[in-house]
């Protein structure tokens, strides 16, 4: 899933930058952030000018991260740890933990920016992982759950609704919910940006492949560009060596996959990692324009371990 982290040491936690400390690591600021986290979603703010990271909380037994917390940058370098923005119980009432995997959408509504900030969670009647949304005015919070979860069960009858991912469709204006372990469903959601509209739920898991190449197995993420849209989605075993990222294209945002391809975004770029951290390198493709015109991308590095059992 997009949620990764140790089952067994502490010390075998996730870092959200790179794996050795180097002169060239000491240049780019890796790790970006302190502590352990996952998941990074990054936003870029119209309203503030700003980058915003939402990472998964990591270092808890068990993958229990109950909260969520929010870093903000002026240049995608230097990151400021801003404030938790949502705990499970406390702002939640519905989830009681393993706050995992958000993602976070900035709309314009009556001339007003909002945020929409979707997450799974384990329920309180323990009967599966559910995706919520809480809704604020500004990147950092405070931000108010709906209340309920907004998707609770799978559309094939099996999986995790987890791993959210929201995309707004530059040329419709749509906004869609993309989600899934053990299988990829979408959405489109309602104008409020708080329900999916039911009968648009479709079955996207992309066919065939193999572990070795694109059989896809959780974490969709959608990005458009020159009239092509680009599904991401993670192979294999959480805990797995073989772990990677792949991608299809679609010409439409919820219609059938044109091309799967094999080619590994979670390959290493550099030649000088040892074997067993080349093959643990698993990129998040959250790709930005940096003030240079380059792109970034913000990433973490897991350790080898097993994904525990629902």
């Amino acid at each position: 899933m997009k949620h990764l982290f140790t089952k067994i040491f502490l010390f075998h936690l996730l870092l959200i930058g790179a794996v050795q400390v180097t002169a060239q690591n000491k240049k780019s600021g890796n790790p970006i952030l302190p502590g352990f986290h996952a998941d990074p979603e990054v936003l870029y703010s119209h309203q503030t000018k700003r980058y915003y990271i939402y990472p998964t909380s990591d270092g808890f037994p068990g993958w229990g991260g109950s909260y969520f917390k929010v870093f903000s940058s002026k240049n995608l370098k230097t990151w400021k740890e801003e404030t938790v923005i949502l705990e499970m119980g406390k702002n939640v009432s519905w989830a009681n933990g393993n706050a995992w995997a958000p993602c976070i959408e900035e709309k314009k509504i009556d001339g007003k920016y909002k945020y929409f900030f979707y997450y799974s969670a384990n329920p309180t009647t323990n009967k599966g992982k559910q995706i919520g949304v809480a809704v604020a005015d500004s990147p950092t919070g405070p931000f108010t759950d709906l209340g309920k979860p907004i998707i609770t069960s799978s559309p094939t009858g099996r999986g995790q609704q987890i791993d959210v991912d929201v995309f707004t469709d530059p040329v419709s204006g749509k906004s869609y919910l993309y989600w899934g372990n053990g299988y990829m469903a979408g959405a489109e959601l309602n104008d409020d940006m708080l329900s999916v509209k039911e009968e648009t739920t479709v079955v996207l898991t992309p066919k065939g492949g193999t572990l070795q190449t694109y059989a896809y197995r959780e974490a969709p993420y959608v990005i458009y560009r020159k009239g092509v849209y680009y599904f991401f989605w993670s192979v294999d075993d959480t805990g797995s060596p073989n772990y990677h990222v792949v991608y299809g294209t679609m010409t439409d945002e919820k219609g059938h996959f044109m091309l799967a391809r094999s080619d590994r975004s979670s390959q290493s770029p550099d030649s000088t990692h040892s074997k067993s951290k080349r093959r643990n390198l698993r990129t998040c493709p959250q790709l930005y324009p940096a003030s240079t015109g380059k792109r970034q991308m913000v990433y973490r590095i897991p350790p080898y371990q097993q994904e525990p059992s629902e």
